[in-house]
């Protein structure tokens, strides 16, 4: 599965299959288009991470495609891709079926592939794979960098970009409503970098002092921390 942005500027996502003499190079004429997303706007913060979940359903970020503030609301419209993690059964038909237990299933006024909602540019993203939660790194406007934390198996979450900026108000600046935000487990800002890059907890045996702990960096500053 390849996620990229085509030379049209739209959000891709396609399956190819192995080579067969080769199980880790891929047929380049085996490809077939799951997904593409293209809105009218400039195209920026395309997010782009793919992972399998430990449901088996492949999660898809996206960005909110605004260049500044998201604008047009993509973040907060349950009714867009964009400012989202998607969940889709890639098993079940072509090019995709819905997981019947996604929130939005149902709902006239929502997109049912999406998962979670109010992400600014969540373009890494991971799976404990011993608890099952899901880690965000999710990219700040001008001021705050943000680490999200839920379980796994909880859908229909708004992390409340564009009401929000990490754990501050945003639009407004001030006063804004937080009822039914997911709140950053952690946070800072950009006098210790620019850009959040999400990272893993790490569960290996050779450094049993980081077994359990979050690793995550800063893209401009190059610091490296653990929670």
């Amino acid at each position: 599965y390849v996620y990229f942005t085509a030379v049209d500027g739209a959000n891709t996502l396609m399956r190819f299959r192995v080579s067969p003499s080769d199980p880790n190079r891929a047929d380049p004429t085996s490809g077939s288009l799951l997904l593409s997303l293209h809105d009218r706007q400039p195209q920026y913060h395309q997010a782009g991470q793919l992972a399998f979940g430990p449901d088996g359903y492949l999660y898809v970020s996206t960005g909110d495609e605004g260049f500044t503030s998201d604008a047009v609301g993509n973040a907060q419209n349950p009714n867009a891709l964009f400012g989202k993690i998607l969940r889709l059964d890639v098993d079940s038909a072509e090019p995709y079926s819905i997981p019947p237990d996604n929130p939005f299933v149902g709902r006239a006024d929502a997109r049912p592939e999406v998962w979670v909602l109010g992400l600014r540019n969540p373009w890494r993203f991971s799976f404990d794979h011993a608890t099952g939660d899901l880690w965000i790194g999710d990219v700040g406007q001008n001021s705050i960098e943000e680490i999200d934390r839920t379980s796994g198996d909880q859908g229909g979450l708004d992390y409340g970009w564009n009401r929000m900026e990490g754990d501050a108000c945003y639009k407004p600046a001030a006063g804004c409503s937080t009822a039914g935000l997911v709140r950053p487990i952690a946070e800072y800002t950009h006098a210790l970098g620019c850009s959040v890059t999400g990272g893993f907890v790490y569960r290996g045996a050779s450094f049993p002092v980081l077994r359990g702990v979050y690793l995550f960096a800063d893209y401009c500053s190059g610091a490296i921390w653990g929670l």
